[in-house]
């Protein structure tokens, strides 16, 4: 029962950072009435996350499971569960500011996502194998970090790109807030990559 609710608190965060590409995506052709759905469903996917955390937290000290890493436990699904709130305020950012973005930056802002969510999906995937496979959890965590490294690339180089652009020094700030959220991401799943390293140290003791 437990490890069913992990794996589905792991699913939805998963796939809160598919539609969160896929929204951006919209968001850059002007799909505006697909983009309002993609932001609605990354909103009930971070409230389907909150719940699972609240019940499996609830079922951890009602059963006193897992006693010996049951605080461990505890961090690992509240700081993964602050990847998904990141996923859904860079979304919102876009929701609520509309910023208007030359097309000649698509593709960097893409480039960005891309390399943001993969730094979530192979936190996901290091958080699954702290409880089932516990020997690969670095080489899952190296991903993280290797993506996070192409996450920073890919700002530095829109930003560059925004402020190389002819266009007012406050759109230019606007774009690159709009970015700094994004790049956000991958950070929120670094942090977390580094603190899974150590609880992962301390089950192997």
């Amino acid at each position: 029962m437990l490890e069913m609710q992990i794996d589905d608190f792991l699913n939805v965060i998963s796939e809160a950072g598919i539609l969160f590409k896929k929204g951006l995506i919209d968001y850059l052709k002007d799909n505006s009435a697909d983009f309002e759905k993609r932001l609605h469903a990354v909103s009930e996917h971070e409230r389907k996350a909150d719940e699972l955390r609240l019940s499996i937290e609830k079922e951890l000290y009602i059963h006193t499971l897992i006693p010996e890493s049951r605080g461990d436990v505890l961090a690992i699904l509240e700081n993964t569960d602050r990847v998904i709130d990141d996923i859904k305020e860079a979304l919102q950012v876009f929701a609520v500011e509309r910023p208007e973005i030359p097309e000649f930056l698509d593709d960097l802002f893409i480039e960005l996502a891309d390399s943001s969510i993969e730094s979530v999906e192979s936190l996901i995937r290091s958080v699954r194998a702290f409880f089932k496979d516990i020997a690969s959890v670095n080489d899952h965590i190296y991903k993280v970090k290797f993506y996070e490294r192409e996450a920073d690339k890919a700002a530095m180089s829109l930003k560059n790109d925004i402020f190389n652009a002819e266009i007012d020094l406050s759109h230019k700030i606007h774009l690159r807030f709009c970015a700094q959220q994004i790049e956000k991401i991958s950070d929120s799943a670094e942090d977390m990559s580094e603190r899974l390293a150590i609880y992962t140290i301390k089950r192997q003791i």
